[in-house]
């Protein structure tokens, strides 16, 4: 009685690497600024010999934070994501030593989403949300075409409306 299900073979795009970096880059540049303008104050500032020495602890960390999210971390995540739709089933899959494996049945899809922020436009990547009763699962960084051509497959096959089809209207 149980089901052979092959194992999820898509790859995410390989410019979610640069796109992961750059976001990554930013949000490690605004955090160091603000680290920065807290060690001026307290030099500026006279306050308790401790706060500097937190934020110099602080700033060791991030720079360790800083190297593991820049440069690994964004080939491991494209290295490791894999998905897979079919009729039946949207299973997502990534991780090296946690794997994770999640398969979403069709008939529980109750939405499909795409979003782009400026630097995946940057790139013309989206990113998916596939969303159930209970929770939402996101595919990331996958190529413009490809992800229109996914949204519109997975809500065929989950037998949802189109949203932005104006009613009356046909498609």
């Amino acid at each position: 009685m149980y089901i052979q299900i092959e194992e999820p073979t898509e790859t995410i795009s390989a410019d979610a690497v640069k796109m992961w970096r750059i976001s990554n880059s930013v949000g490690h540049v605004i955090a160091f600024l603000i680290i920065a303008v807290l060690i001026v104050c307290t030099d500026k500032l006279n306050w308790y010999g401790w706060i500097g020495i937190v934020l110099y602890i602080l700033g060791g960390i991030g720079v360790l934070s800083a190297i593991f999210s820049i440069v690994i971390e964004p080939v491991y995540l494209q290295r490791t994501w894999r998905y897979k739709i079919d009729p039946q089933f949207v299973q997502l899959k990534h991780g090296k030593w946690k794997i994770q494996h999640t398969l979403i049945p069709m008939e529980k899809v109750e939405y499909v989403r795409t979003e782009q922020g400026p630097i995946m436009r940057h790139y013309q990547l989206y990113k998916i949300e596939i969303g159930t009763t209970t929770s939402s699962h996101v595919i990331p960084a996958i190529a413009s075409e490809e992800a229109k051509k996914l949204k519109a497959e997975i809500a065929v096959y989950a037998k949802i409306q189109d949203s932005d089809v104006i009613e009356g209207e046909r498609a």
